[in-house]
């Protein structure tokens, strides 16, 4: 019968040591994360338990988060509407008198495989007529005429990165040279302005985020620093009886998390309540011009942006804030 052998001693020692370890750093991660929760628990209370003071810190956190992020969901819908508009004809291209329909096709085939061309569409004589006829409110004086006088039109949806008035230009006057074609006609003037106007806006919401985001840093530093001042005492006290700088500074910390954690709730809770109230108002406005176009408000990926935005921003205020006035030192 054989024996089962046993490891030698110095093998079971390193294996109890680094099971012990292992269960060291175990309990000092789980002492560690209470600490924490009771450190946040206990500050949420202490906020709520002064409601007029720290609501005045959170409405003015969330209306310096509210702004922008309104300014920038307005631009989203602007540029949503602006593509459904860009759907258009860029370059309408008018065809010579004589060009019937089956020509015009093919030169819409050829057209239509141009790298520059997104899409081509062709608009016979009859279709041209009767889109002039809706939109010109002349129906009774087209009857009287003898005959068809519109050309055969080719409407050309370029690509996005042709819309630079540096690389339209050179390929407008290539198709203008064709031997079919009459004149050719821009149409996407209006949508190099409007990307322009869009970049503007884009740039102008950027700065003004970075302005009233400064603005909600110093408000909650602010905030943090009366704190300080508040509980000069207690600090002292701790720091007498042992408590290291990192131990009261966290408290500040998390005053200042809840508090931008909290005003990018609020500010989300605004930017959807300005949408709900603008949607009628929206729908209406598209409605008289024969359009359907609904707003749309935060999406969970921008209101997570937000929230954890708001929370570092209160984070990097109270660090600010209680680096220059805790006065303690990191030191030994």
């Amino acid at each position: 019968m054989s024996r089962r052998r046993s490891a030698p001693i110095g093998i079971r020692q390193a294996g109890n040591r680094q099971a012990g370890s292992s269960g060291l750093r175990r309990r000092y991660l789980l002492a560690w994360l209470e600490q924490h929760r009771e450190v946040a628990t206990a500050t949420l209370k202490g906020l709520l338990k002064q409601p007029l003071g720290t609501l005045m810190t959170l409405a003015a956190v969330a209306i310096a988060l509210a702004l922008p992020t309104t300014l920038s969901v307005a631009l989203h819908n602007v540029k949503r509407l602006g593509g459904d508009w860009q759907r258009s004809a860029a370059v309408s291209v008018f065809l010579e008198a004589e060009v019937d329909e089956a020509q015009g096709a093919q030169l819409r085939q050829r057209l239509q495989q141009l790298p520059e061309v997104e899409t081509a569409t062709l608009v016979s004589r009859a279709e041209g007529l009767a889109e002039f006829r809706d939109y010109s409110g002349l129906g009774a004086a087209l009857d009287q005429l003898p005959e068809n006088p519109l050309p055969v039109v080719i409407e050309l949806q370029v690509q996005r990165a042709m819309l630079a008035p540096a690389t339209l230009s050179p390929f407008i006057t290539r198709v203008d040279a064709l031997t079919e074609v009459d004149f050719v006609r821009e149409d996407a003037q209006w949508a190099q302005r409007f990307n322009a106007i869009v970049d503007l806006l884009r740039t102008a919401t950027a700065l003004l985020a970075l302005l009233l985001g400064l603005g909600a840093l110093l408000v909650i530093g602010n905030t943090i620093r009366l704190e300080i001042e508040n509980h000069r005492d207690e600090i002292q006290i701790m720091a007498l009886v042992g408590a290291t700088p990192r131990f009261a500074r966290r408290r500040f910390l998390y005053i200042g998390a809840w508090y931008g954690l909290i005003g990018g709730t609020l500010a989300a809770m605004l930017v959807t309540l300005l949408v709900w109230l603008l949607a009628s108002e929206v729908a209406s406005l598209a409605a008289v011009y024969h359009k359907s176009f609904n707003i749309r408000g935060l999406s969970a990926a921008q209101a997570a942006m937000l929230l954890l935005g708001g929370a570092l921003l209160g984070i990097i205020g109270s660090w600010i804030a209680v680096s220059r006035h805790l006065g303690l030192s990191d030191g030994p």
